[in-house]
């Protein structure tokens, strides 16, 4: 089986904010990971990335929070979604500083794999 992307998509959260959210399906683990899935979760805020969940081959699943850099404990697609929204939406509260524009459609729940 070759490397699938399984969701890429772009989810606008405000203006000037947005999440790039891009997984993959891999025919084996990545070196660092228990799972078959290679995923790129980035929360940008004016051109800045702020938050990212990611799983780089060596490294395993960590996070990126600024300059802070922490595992991540990898259970399911599902749950890696609703940490980083989770995330997000903490972000959001600790940085009322930036205007904050909601956009209604901005959900990914529905699309778990």
């Amino acid at each position: 089986m070759a490397a699938a992307q399984i969701f890429n998509r772009r989810i606008p959260y405000a203006e000037g904010r947005f999440a790039q959210i891009v997984v993959w399906q891999l025919p084996a683990p990545l070196a660092g990971s228990t799972h078959s899935y290679k995923y790129r979760l980035a929360y940008v805020v004016d051109e800045a990335c702020v938050l990212r969940y990611d799983n780089e081959a060596g490294k395993g699943d960590h996070t990126h929070r600024g300059a802070i850099q922490a595992r991540y404990a990898f259970i399911s697609l599902a749950q890696l979604l609703a940490d980083f929204e989770s995330d997000i939406e903490r972000w959001n509260r600790e940085n009322r500083n930036h205007e904050n524009h909601s956009y209604e459609n901005r959900s990914y729940e529905n699309h778990s794999h």
